[in-house]
């Protein structure tokens, strides 16, 4: 009995504490993947990358080249990973699906590259960086239209 008890108060406690003021709107961050409430992910996990720093950037068509956003995000990474120095992480460059299977590798290793020296430069160890690219093989955003290949032509970042 008593057990049932202090599981029911236990229950009401967490949902009185799930109901402030600070709760996610579920309006898009823009920093990536759908973003989890703050302070709800393990500090230093891919949870947390996601939701505090954001773990995508996007290039332009046929470009690796790094744009003023994808400098801010990877800012952000390189300042999650000083703060976190026990992670370490993948980079993994991605295509639209149009081009070849060659080409798409290609750029897709530069987009990579591009991001992991990026975060060199800012202090991040490379032994704690490996890279991948996918080309076109594995699309985030479903779709032959401007909007699906946009988001397609990104380098992401992923705890390992």
């Amino acid at each position: 009995m008593n057990i049932k008890l202090i599981a029911a108060l236990g229950l009401v406690g967490l949902l009185a504490a799930c109901s402030g003021q600070n709760a996610n709107t579920g309006a898009a961050s823009g920093m990536g993947a759908t973003a989890a409430p703050t302070g709800a992910a393990a500090p230093g996990s891919e949870a947390d990358l996601v939701a505090n720093v954001g773990d995508r950037v996007y290039y332009a068509l046929n470009r690796s080249t790094l744009s003023s956003d994808a400098d801010a995000t990877l800012d952000r990474q390189a300042a999650w990973l000083q703060r976190y120095p026990q992670a370490m992480v993948q980079i993994a460059g991605n295509c639209d699906d149009r081009g070849t299977e060659e080409y798409n590798i290609a750029l897709g290793e530069r987009r990579a590259n591009a991001a992991r020296d990026y975060l060199v430069a800012k202090g991040v160890s490379p032994s704690r960086i490996t890279t991948i690219s996918y080309g076109k093989d594995r699309p985030t955003a479903l779709g032959d239209n401007d909007q699906a290949w946009a988001q397609n032509r990104n380098a992401i970042t992923s705890v390992k």
